[in-house]
């Protein structure tokens, strides 16, 4: 795969679309199995030289990056600081005699930690820091700096570096940590696209502290695609072998039925469908939406950031958190065969219950997304025009009476928007009633966090609904109405699937009826009863070749128990009759001589 990168970078196709479409799809997946050390070398240490090298920083490090002359890393996250940000300890000191930065770790709490690669493959690294110069601390900054020599891989002096240890998952990305004892590196090894240090050590201010933590928002971006591989291949996984089990008899002198004929096998494994597609169009959306910002970034534009940091913030952490649910959700439907690696169904939880914390731990995502919604709802008080994305916020501002609970596909969806824009309402009230009790206002935002992560939550279930909605009727325009009408069943699945998740909420801020529940739930078990013909085909054109599933349980043939088997036999322990083990301890404990 690697190789294949290379002969891209020696065409000249080197744009990031391409390294993402390898490295986060399935076949990189399925390659890099359990992680690959070099992953964050072209999704975080290559993205950073290109958003904020300058042009000459760029000519000289991104093609020795992207021939892989040079392999990096990103090292942000410390062993005491992760998500705040601004807490990080590692400085880095400009000394204007040398035109040097001297970088370093004043206490094992700023030790680097996680950086994928680091731990024995990385020679360079981006290290964010806090720049200190004339006495004066700017913040955080990002610093380019030499790990190992080029031709023996030593590490250079000043340099600690090492493997943090085993993980629940992952444990291929070769995890390290990094201590920096006055490390120096020239001037020029600042990235100072937006910000600069002069020769004099005068420091020049960027435009917006924003504009340093665009690789953490790219990866954002990435990971929610990223997401929908693993869903993918898990709900093809436990549907494949749904066709294929066949389990009790509820029905006297009848054959076992396959257990996906059982609503309950249905309601696990159909949802988890209709949300690779939700999360797939959605993470489309969201990138093309990243490009744009991005291209406006560059034309000084940077209006529509702050709606992109929330929107990428918000859909990572509810991505990744639905996609953990869908993983096991698909074990717990495979039964105990769910449980053997060689279904590959534990293998994936790892990897995706990492992506609830990496690139910003999901509760603390969920508060970014809050402080936009809560400046988005003062914007609408005030008359202040809103992006497209909060402008349902303005029906409750306005003081417009929600409209009767409508339960029309347009009606759920718009529901979720009176939810939404009703927790958001709630918040904002319960801050201000606390202040006025006398608290500050970040001890009234501290009481409120539980009600902002669920105004957040309401407002990503939403944007994710109508953007699936949307997306759908505008993919389907020249599809056939056989395809038409199964995507749409799935759209509708997944809209009255988080209806009757939600409906304690839709009771609190619509006027929906019980009578209206009560025709919700027939609903979705009617669409599951009309999609039972159609599942097997819906993951099969997921198109996972089984070399990519890599699953005993999920193979296109259907041998489930002869692959199990032959995987079965495959342990080390099946390759003597007798082990070792029975002479050492079983016989002496069965004869009494122990």
């Amino acid at each position: 795969m690697f190789k294949l990168l290379r002969k891209w970078q020696e065409e000249e196709n080197t744009g990031m679309e391409n390294y993402r479409a390898v490295l986060g799809g399935a076949l990189g997946s399925a390659i890099l199995e359990d992680g690959s050390p070099l992953t964050l070398h072209y999704v975080m240490f290559i993205p950073t030289l290109m958003g904020q090298g300058t042009v000459e920083q760029q000519a000289y490090w991104i093609g020795r990056a992207f021939n892989v002359d040079i392999i990096g890393t990103y090292a942000q996250t410390e062993l005491g600081h992760g998500t705040f940000v601004r807490g990080l300890e590692t400085t880095a000191t400009y000394d204007p005699k040398t035109k040097e930065f001297v970088l370093h770790s004043p206490s094992l709490t700023a030790y680097k930690w996680w950086p994928g690669g680091l731990a024995h493959t990385a020679n360079y690294c981006i290290v964010m820091a806090q720049l200190y110069t004339a006495g004066k601390c700017h913040g955080i900054h990002a610093f380019i700096v030499q790990l190992r020599d080029e031709e023996t891989h030593m590490p250079l002096p000043g340099i600690k570096v090492g493997e943090i240890g085993a993980k629940l998952g992952m444990n291929g990305t070769n995890n390290g940590f990094l201590g920096l004892e006055h490390v120096r590196i020239p001037r020029e090894h600042m990235l100072m696209k937006n910000a600069k240090v002069l020769e004099d050590g005068t420091y020049v201010n960027s435009p917006s502290s924003k504009l340093t933590y665009g690789t953490m928002m790219f990866v954002r971006v990435v990971l929610v695609n990223d997401m929908c591989n693993y869903m993918a291949k898990a709900v093809t996984t436990a549907t494949r072998y749904s066709a294929v089990r066949h389990q009790s008899q509820p029905k006297p002198d009848e054959p076992e039925p396959q257990i996906l004929d059982y609503v309950t096998q249905q309601h696990k494994l159909f949802v988890g469908i209709a949300s690779v597609h939700a999360f797939k169009l959605s993470a489309n959306w969201l990138w093309n939406m990243y490009n744009n910002v991005t291209a406006e970034l560059e034309s000084g534009d940077m209006e529509r950031l702050p709606e992109l940091h929330a929107l990428s913030c918000c859909l990572k952490a509810v991505s990744t958190a639905d996609a953990a649910q869908c993983v096991e959700r698909c074990r717990l439907a495979c039964g105990g065969h769910g449980y053997m690696l060689s279904s590959n169904l534990p293998t994936s939880y790892g990897l995706v219950t990492a992506a609830c914390t990496y690139e910003g731990e999901n509760t603390v995502l969920l508060l970014q997304t809050a402080r936009y919604l809560v400046k988005a709802w003062q914007q609408a008080a005030g008359a202040s025009q809103l992006t497209p994305t909060v402008a349902y916020i303005r029906r409750v501002t306005s003081g417009r009476r929600a409209p009767p609970f409508d339960s029309s596909l347009a009606g759920l969806i718009d529901a979720f928007h009176t939810v939404a824009a009703g927790k958001i309402g709630l918040c904002v009230a319960n801050i201000e009633k606390r202040q006025k009790e006398g608290l500050s206002y970040e001890d009234a935002w501290n009481m409120t966090s539980v009600q902002l992560t669920q105004a957040s939550e309401a407002h990503c279930r939403a944007i994710l609904l109508l953007t699936y909605h949307e997306q759908t009727e505008m993919q389907c325009k020249n599809a056939s109405p056989e395809l038409r009408e199964v995507l749409s069943q799935l759209v509708d699945l997944y809209v009255v699937y988080w209806t009757l998740q939600c409906v304690g909420d839709l009771l609190r801020f619509t006027s929906i009826s019980e009578r209206d529940i009560e025709r919700l739930q027939r609903w979705y078990e009617d669409l599951l009863s009309q999609l039972r013909p159609n599942a097997v085909g819906l993951v099969d054109a997921f198109d996972i070749r089984d070399e990519i599933l890599h699953s005993a349980l999920g193979a296109y043939d259907g041998r489930v128990y002869e692959r199990l088997m032959e995987e079965a036999l495959k342990s080390p322990l099946n390759a003597e009759p007798v082990n070792r083990s029975f002479h050492q301890y079983l016989k002496p404990l069965m004869q009494g001589k122990l």
